[in-house]
């Protein structure tokens, strides 16, 4: 009886999405909500581009026909991380808890890697469908009727945004958080009820296999990040990028770093050193479309490949951030009020992988 349940719920799953999401179970028989995303190359994101795999369809040289994607912001329940709909999503939440809490599913179930994330981001740009999402305390800042369903006050001393729906006596209150997967269609990446909900804003999600580590742009290659590998401060398994995109042990010679582009850290740019160091008291910040090289540097289609650059015009207000000091672990989306610099394609590298707060969360997938 207990297996024919979940074979029932799957079927409803799949009979009213059109077979475009499933239900995957954990080792421990949990329902895991997720979309199907089916591979796609290179070249149809950019007809230049190679007729490759994108890297997200890449395990271990294996290529998958299609990863799993949650479609909704994790949530935590006996130390596992699901998807499910209609949730407070987990916050404080570092790093490691994520990695840990994805891999306690099972084999194949993992922290969304940021292959993966770029693929997706990659297709709603190629696609016309960059999603929106709460951005703007319960709603969108360029669509401004349409909510999701509160989990979470937000208390400010001021009326943010103009749109406080209350007052306590002491602060004003707007909406934070809201329940997986409870705003309209466009806030899913293909603006359907069956894509992948909220990855624009609600709250920032940790993505594995990417860091700066003092400003060298370091990955874990294709989606190898999806076998649970180590990726400790230490590991082996990081690697970095030479100006020709071919991958190299961290340190060597001219790889690709973040760097400041004034002395006074500011704007961001990819330079082959960091000649404008910042301190944990400042950073660097671009809006990602217009982020550049260093005079003399080429940047290399494997970083426009996974949404570490940009790989044409046309990718909204997405802003990007980052500190090259020591290790930065990277997460996505931004959060409730990010407005106009929330979405796809926005990238943050500011703190360290033990930072947690009540807006940083991550999300599970499986290949």
């Amino acid at each position: 009886m207990y297996f024919s349940i979940k074979d029932s719920l799957r079927q409803a799953v799949e009979a009213a999405s059109g077979g475009k999401n499933t239900v995957l179970y954990n080792q421990y028989g949990q329902p895991i909500v997720v979309v199907i995303v089916p591979m796609f190359r290179l070249q149809d994101i950019d007809e230049s581009w190679p007729s490759d795999p994108h890297p997200a369809f890449i395990v271990n040289d294996e290529v998958k026909k299609e990863i799993y994607i949650g479609k909704y912001q994790a949530v935590i329940e006996n130390g596992r991380a699901l998807s499910l709909p209609g949730r407070d999503p987990a916050v404080y939440v570092n790093f490691d808890t994520a990695l840990n809490a994805c891999a306690a599913n099972g084999p194949g179930f993992h922290l969304m890697s940021n292959a993966e994330w770029a693929g997706i981001a990659l297709w709603c740009w190629k696609n016309n469908l960059m999603p929106k999402g709460n951005n703007y305390a319960g709603t969108d800042v360029d669509e401004k009727t349409k909510f999701g369903r509160e989990t979470y006050t937000w208390k400010r001393s001021t009326d943010w945004n103009g749109r406080a729906y209350g007052h306590d006596g002491t602060d004003y209150l707007l909406v934070g958080r809201v329940a997986t997967g409870s705003g309209p269609p466009s806030w899913s990446h293909d603006g359907t009820p069956d894509g992948i909900y909220d990855l624009n804003g609600n709250v920032y999600e940790w993505v594995s296999g990417m860091r700066l580590d003092d400003g060298e742009i370091q990955i874990i290659p294709d989606n190898n990040a999806a076998t649970n590998p180590d990726q400790s401060t230490g590991s082996a398994n990081w690697k970095a990028v030479l100006q020709n995109g071919n991958l190299v042990a961290p340190g060597t010679s001219s790889t690709l770093k973040v760097d400041g582009e004034t002395a006074t850290p500011s704007g961001i740019r990819i330079n082959t050193a960091v000649a404008n160091r910042t301190t944990d008291s400042n950073y660097l910040s671009k809006a990602f479309e217009s982020l550049g090289a260093a005079s003399g540097v080429t940047v290399p289609d494997r970083l426009k490949h996974l949404a570490l650059y940009p790989a044409g015009a046309g990718l909204g207000g997405d802003y990007m951030y980052a500190r090259n000091n020591g290790e930065r672990l990277p997460r996505r989306g931004g959060y409730w009020p990010t407005g106009a610099h929330a979405g796809v394609f926005h990238l943050h590298l500011l703190h360290v992988r033990s930072y947690s707060d009540n807006y940083i969360g991550f999300r599970v997938a499986y290949a």
